[in-house]
């Protein structure tokens, strides 16, 4: 049963509640129709320029489909829903109306998987998409998509085409478009609208000459009945009309407001800079006119506006068509320039009066006077900053040039961290730099000062210059600002985990707990480093336990910022541990866009890689190397030689897996940057716990090299670990320790060790740390499996205790993994005579593609035949070569030198 719910703000509620059918609209069958009738469709997209009824025909479907007894939501979004908050709020409380149960958080996780879980049929509509344009909103609507259930569907009504992956899904038979010809008025519609809004009948020639003329342009047709109703059936309008671009509406509308009266012409004009309307900002901008009189006349003649659904006691609202209100606008600054800024200045006052102020402020801000928007903001900028409400304060500060910003430095600060979460480090930096030395004298610039710079220096993988710069800092503390210093403890934390000092790490996380207050994005950070420092002491659940609070802020008011890309990433890393893949991904799709921005270099490099690697794991080798390409491009483009050596080393594990000797080699040779590599075996940095140069070289051996001295080099790297209590690492060190005993012909010895540290791994459910290792693990888990049950059936052991976790345990991996063939590991065994009947080119060549790690899906998309086809190969492939399994085929097909 669905627990009450918090009736939503004004502003959201107009969003959520779009305006009904009017009796002036003409019913639109055949758009409706195509999207009522699109069941099959998991998005419905409604495409075309401003102006052809795009709105109108989602609400007449959606009427349509509630008939139909199909559960439906409505969002109208604006360019503030770029802010991911902002718009999880609002879809959040659209998606509620869907009588969903109760969203705990309404975190990402929280929506995708509430939809998911919908029984009923049911369509959310999103209105103005073309306004999004934020990678992370859009990475989250296409997770929506990519997991709706089967009778669950998004309608979207954008002016372009969003980048929502349209190619894959219109492949899959997941998309029905309803574009610009689709909407186009026909001859019949273009008549009934006529009849509708038109007092004087229009001959039927004329009709169908007005109709070719506009094309079937709505906007068009409405404006040109504007300009009949008072110009007449008689005159030569119609014959003079040509054209079908956007210069119509303007002709039109100037046509329509040059014969306006001059009140209702300044009117139209003045509140034209307005998002919405009601009598009282009108009468602000509208001294001397009776705005109350001129919005019911302009109501009544049903000629400009669109009455907003109402949802407080201010009174009736309106908004202006789209198309109509640019016009007004270009108009107003044409004819009158000047009173643009006193306009906007007046807007701004009254939203000041009545408590708002966002639009206050960015009213301000559009009529040029900074100063005015400064002081305005300056006594709520803590609070927004406090709130982590850093997107909105990054869109101010980026129109707000400097010189308006130099006599206050406390916004200069504050611009600084808006800055750094929102387009990264050395931007942020550049502007830390300019804050005037004077302004150190006041003791909030100073703690904000002094907590910005190890911060920063740590994004740029400064961690040595951090760690100096970030103990001087510390010893200001306590400094004129909480959040300044809770930020800087956290940060400091992280530093000195870097640097090897847990016991200071976890000293200082204690006091950012006792300095945070309620802010959500400090305990984000704290909650984000004790994860860390949980995950690299070997404590799995916990670390995923704190990972998860901080993405949710552990509260029923998410509150996303741009900061929780830093726990967003190591929380898909955790689930990704778990096998959780379909999970990890919906976290990266999410979050990687908000880290590739705002990051640490490791958030960039360990997001890249789960995805890379995630890829790799469904057979989708292509995504698997363009990603590692796109980080290696990051890393380049960002001057960070670690990312860039990181996307090599990690391309030359996949090529290691694809048994790929030499390539894996030569890209391990790309990476070794000795001086890079010496500074992260002095650091402990989270995406090199369990992936760097040594482990890489290591792995190599065992696979291709001297897996026997490669032993000696396994045990100095133990040691080395457990006396640093990396605990993580040792586990991946003794799993590579027990392939490296396989590889000798040490069976028995490999197996008691994979045995140890599965038992160490169990109690906190180690899946790809383990699995990762590629085929040679899994048949060495295998082997485990068939010793321990040998040692079941001995008499000596016949009585021994077992343990259910570990079972349980071992269970899951064999399952993951699969049936494998001793062969698996050695073919030597196999036969290896010449071939009784050869084998084809394409099954040579689907052989290859097999030994890569292609799934047979992709390997059909690259050969261009069917998944049936696929199967059939890879039957007569395994009858020839008297294998049982894809990797003892390419291990035979290798022995064979059928493919290299």
């Amino acid at each position: 049963m669905n627990t009450p719910m918090t009736p939503p703000s004004p502003a959201l509620a107009s969003k959520l509640n779009p305006l009904g059918a009017s009796a002036l609209q003409v019913l639109r069958t055949a758009a409706c129709e195509r999207i009522v009738q699109a069941t099959a469709a998991k998005l419905v997209l409604v495409r075309a320029p401003a102006g052809f009824g795009k709105t109108t025909a989602m609400l007449q479907a959606r009427a349509g489909l509630e008939e139909q007894g199909v559960a439906t939501a409505w969002l109208t979004l604006d360019r503030a829903d770029n802010d991911v908050s902002r718009f999880l709020l609002g879809l959040n409380a659209a998606a509620t109306r869907l009588a969903l149960e109760p969203m705990a958080h309404g975190t990402p996780v929280d929506v995708v998987e509430s939809l998911t879980r919908h029984s009923g049929p049911f369509a959310l509509f999103l209105d103005d998409f073309e306004l999004i344009q934020e990678p992370a909103v859009l990475g989250l609507v296409r997770e929506i998509i990519d997991h709706l259930p089967r009778r669950g569907q998004l309608v979207i009504g954008s002016r372009g085409l969003p980048d929502l992956g349209m190619g894959r899904l219109r492949a899959r038979g997941q998309l029905v478009e309803v574009d610009t010809e689709h909407l186009r008025f026909s001859l019949e519609e273009t008549t009934h609208f006529f009849q509708l809004r038109s007092a004087h009948a229009l001959p039927a020639e004329s009709l169908a000459q007005l109709h070719s003329k506009t094309e079937g342009w709505v906007a068009a047709l409405w404006l040109a009945s504007m300009a009949l109703d008072r110009r007449g059936t008689d005159s030569d309008f119609i014959e003079r009309f040509s054209g079908s671009n956007r210069a119509i509406a303007d002709y039109l509308a100037e046509d329509v407001l040059a014969h306006q009266g001059p009140e209702v012409r300044e009117f139209l004009m003045r509140t034209s800079i307005l998002r919405q309307l009601n009598t009282s900002v009108c009468q602000a901008l509208n001294p001397r006119l009776d705005s109350a009189r001129i919005l019911e006349q302009l109501d009544s003649a049903n000629l400009f506006l669109t009455p907003v659904t109402p949802t407080d006691d201010t009174g009736p609202r309106w908004r202006y068509h789209s198309l109509f209100a640019d016009f007004l606008r270009n108009q107003l600054a044409r004819e009158h320039p000047e009173d643009l800024p006193r306009l906007h200045l007046a807007a701004s006052a009254w939203h000041e009066s009545q408590g708002q102020t966002v639009p206050a402020v960015e009213h301000a801000i559009e009529g040029g006077d900074f100063p005015h928007a400064l002081s305005l903001l300056e006594p709520h900028a803590d609070e927004f900053l406090f709130k982590g409400q850093l997107r909105l304060l990054g869109r101010w500060f980026s129109v707000i040039p400097d010189e308006a910003l130099s006599s206050h430095p406390r916004l200069q600060a504050i611009r600084v961290w808006a800055t750094c979460f929102t387009q990264g480090p050395w931007q942020a930096m550049a502007q830390l730099e300019c804050i005037h030395p004077d302004a150190g004298s006041d003791p909030a610039v100073s703690a904000n000062v002094n907590a910005l710079r190890p911060l920063l220096l740590a994004m740029m993988d400064r961690y040595e210059d951090a760690y100096r710069v970030g103990h001087e800092s510390l010893a200001t503390l306590p400094s004129a600002s909480p959040f300044a210093d809770s930020v800087l403890t956290n940060a400091m934390a992280n530093v000195v985990s870097v640097m090897g000092h847990h016991h200071e790490a976890h000293r200082l996380l204690d006091a950012a707990r006792a300095t945070q207050g309620s802010s959500l994005f400090v305990r984000m950070y704290t909650e984000s480093m004790e994860g860390l420092l949980d995950l690299q002491e070997g404590r799995l659940r916990q670390a995923t336990a704190r990972f998860r609070m901080a993405v949710t802020g552990g509260t029923s008011t998410y509150n996303h910022t741009n900061g929780h890309a830093w726990a967003g990433i190591f929380y898909a890393s955790v689930v990704y541990e778990l096998d959780q893949l379909d999970q990890s991904e919906h976290l990266l799709n999410v979050y990687l866009p908000l880290a590739r921005d705002v990051g640490l270099p490791d958030h960039m490099i360990l997001s890249h890689v789960l995805r890379s690697r995630i890829a790799f794991q469904r057979g989708d080798i292509d995504a698997a190397f363009h990603v590692l390409t796109e980080l290696e491009y990051l890393g380049h483009h960002r001057q960070l030689p670690r990312v860039v050596a990181s996307a090599k080393l990690e391309r030359s594990r996949m090529l290691l897996l694809q048994g790929h000797a030499q390539a894996s080699r030569d890209e391990l040779a790309r990476a070794n940057d000795q001086i890079l590599w010496q500074r992260v075996a002095r650091q402990r940095l989270p995406a090199h716990e369990l992936h760097d140069l040594r482990l890489a070289r290591l792995r190599w051996d065992i696979c291709f090299g001297d897996a026997q001295q490669a032993m000696g080099a396994l045990q100095e790297e133990i040691v080395d670990a457990q006396s640093r209590t990396r605990h993580g690492r040792v586990f991946k060190l003794r799993v590579l320790q027990a392939l490296a005993q396989q590889r000798t012909g040490d069976i028995l010895g490999a197996t008691e060790t994979l045995l140890a540290v599965l038992r160490q791994t169990c109690h906190d459910g180690f899946i790809r740390l383990i699995l990762d290792e590629g085929p040679a693990v899994a048949v060495l888990l295998h082997r485990c499996h068939a010793h321990l049950q040998s040692r079941a059936q001995a008499p000596a052991h016949a009585h021994e205790p077992t343990d259910p976790i570990f079972d349980e345990y071992l269970q899951r991996l064999l399952k993951i993994v699969g049936p494998v063939s001793m062969g698996d590991a050695d073919p030597a065994g196999a036969a290896t005579q010449p071939l009784a009947e050869p084998l084809t080119r394409k099954e040579i060549r689907v052989l290859q593609l097999l030994a890569e790690g292609y799934s047979n899906g992709a390997m059909a998309e690259k050969l261009f035949v069917s998944d049936s086809t696929v199967r059939t190969h890879l039957r007569n492939i395994n009858l020839k070569l008297g294998t049982h399994s894809r990797t003892q085929a390419v291990a035979i097909a290798r022995k064979l030198a059928v493919i290299r």
